[in-house]
C-alpha cells in the first residue's frame, strides 16, 4: 500500500489558497482515478483507489497545515507503511516560481511548517516529496496572508497546471517508481 498525501488547510475558506496546491493535486488525482476523497478517518479525508494494481490512499489531512503529521503519522502507524517507500507528500513552495515543480526523496522542512510537522511526527525528513511553487511574496511583505491568499488569474492557471502534473507524477512515481518520476517530472514547469 502506498499514500500520497496532499497537505492544506480543510474547509472552504482555504480551498483555493497558495498553501491548498496539494489539497489541489489530490484532487486530480482522485478524478482521474475516479474516486472520491471523502471518508473521514485519521483526521484526514481519504480516497481509496488502485495504480497499476498496487493499493493507493489519497490523503487530505483535516489537522490544519501546521499539524499535518499527526494525521500521517496515524497512517503510516494503522497500515504499517514504511515511511521512505510508501509515502508521498505533494505540498507547496515559495522557493519556487509559481508553476513549477520539484522533485526529492528527503531534505528539510525549508521553513514549511505542515512539513516540520511531517518530519517530526514520521522521526524522519525521508520521504518523496513533490513541491509546487508558488512564488514568494514581495519583499517585506508577511508570509501568512501570502500563503493563506489566492493567486492571481495568470498564476492560477500556472499552478492549476502544476498541481494536474503533480497529481501525474506522484501516480507515475506508484507505478515505475520515484526516481523515474523525478527524471520524468523534475524541474516541469508552467
Amino acid at each position: 500500500m502506498k499514500a500520497i498525501i496532499g497537505l492544506g488547510n480543510p474547509g472552504f475558506k482555504y480551498e483555493r489558497t497558495r498553501h491548498n496546491v496539494g489539497f489541489w493535486a489530490i484532487d486530480n488525482a482522485a478524478q482521474r482515478l475516479g474516486v472520491v476523497v471523502d471518508r473521514a478517518k485519521f483526521q484526514s479525508l481519504i480516497g481509496e483507489a488502485r495504480i497499476a494494481g498496487e493499493p493507493v490512499l489519497l490523503v487530505k489531512p483535516q489537522t490544519y497545515m501546521n499539524v499535518s503529521g499527526v494525521a500521517a503519522a496515524e497512517i503510516v502507524r494503522f497500515y504499517k507503511l514504511d515511511v521512505e517507500q510508501d509515502i508521498l507528500v505533494i505540498y507547496d513552495d515559495m522557493d519556487f516560481p509559481p508553476g513549477q515543480l520539484k522533485l526529492r526523496a528527503r531534505g528539510s522542512a525549508g521553513g514549511h511548517n505542515g512539513v516540520k510537522s511531517l518530519i517530526q511526527s514520521l522521526g524522519t525528513d525521508t520521504f518523496c516529496r513533490i513541491r509546487i511553487g508558488i512564488g514568494r511574496p514581495p519583499r517585506g511583505s508577511d508570509i501568512i496572508p501570502y500563503v493563506l491568499g489566492t493567486f492571481p488569474e495568470e498564476e492560477r492557471v500556472r499552478v492549476e497546471k502544476a498541481a494536474a502534473a503533480a497529481a501525474e507524477a506522484a501516480m507515475h512515481a506508484v507505478e515505475h517508481g520515484f526516481e523515474h518520476a523525478m527524471n520524468q517530472y523534475n524541474r516541469v514547469s508552467f
